[in-house]
């Protein structure tokens, strides 16, 4: 079992910002692409931001410029630095982690429960 154990969600007032954290733990073996999405009331699903195990990163249009995420492999951590935020951000922000438990499985994607970002206008 893998769990996901995100931090750092909060309320925020317009043009503030936040770092969310996500710390990946258990039966890992490795750890490919991380990431975030969110979900607002009423909103689909959207993709934030994820990266891969070597660092390549892809943005969703709504954040590009304004967020930036990174990880830690030593920790199995994953972050979410988002600056100049907008009340469109409210949301749940959950974490993903793309795992597996030994060198010749598959990877399989697991989820954390989210934490909840409010912006203020």
């Amino acid at each position: 079992q893998v769990q996901l154990v995100e931090s750092g969600g909060g309320l925020v007032q317009a043009g503030g910002s936040l770092r969310l954290s996500c710390v990946a733990s258990g039966n890992i073996f490795s750890l490919n692409t991380m990431g975030w999405y969110r979900q607002a009331p009423g909103n689909q699903r959207e993709l934030v931001a994820q990266i891969t195990e070597g660092g390549a990163t892809t943005y969703g249009d709504s954040v590009k410029g304004r967020f930036t995420i990174s990880r830690d492999n030593a920790k199995n951590t994953v972050y979410l630095q988002m600056n100049s935020l907008k009340p469109e951000d409210t949301a749940s922000y959950v974490c993903f982690a793309d795992a597996r438990s030994n060198a010749y499985s598959h990877y399989y994607r697991h989820w954390g429960q989210g934490t909840q970002v409010t912006v203020s206008s």
